[in-house]
């Protein structure tokens, strides 16, 4: 059974618009694409990418959290 949606979708925008390395908005996570069609597509397809949104933002701080080995190194401190 679905909830009934009353309240429109608002966009995720928080008012951080710079694409990252991957082309996604840094402070969203949409695509170029996604941002300029916001206004013209329906609830469904809203819900589809704020669910993308909060993969990719997973996903960009489970990489950031991700030390190279050798920063690791440095990090530590070597003992040989």
């Amino acid at each position: 059974m679905n909830q009934l949606e009353f309240f429109e979708i608002p966009s995720p925008c928080i008012g951080v618009c710079q694409s990252g390395e991957r082309g996604y908005c840094k402070g969203c996570y949409r695509s170029r694409e996604e941002r300029l069609h916001w206004l013209s597509v329906d609830d469904n397809t809203k819900r589809i990418i704020i669910q993308a949104c909060n993969r990719r933002k997973k996903s960009a701080l489970r990489r950031a959290q991700q030390v190279p080995k050798n920063e690791q190194d440095i990090e530590q401190g070597k003992l040989f």
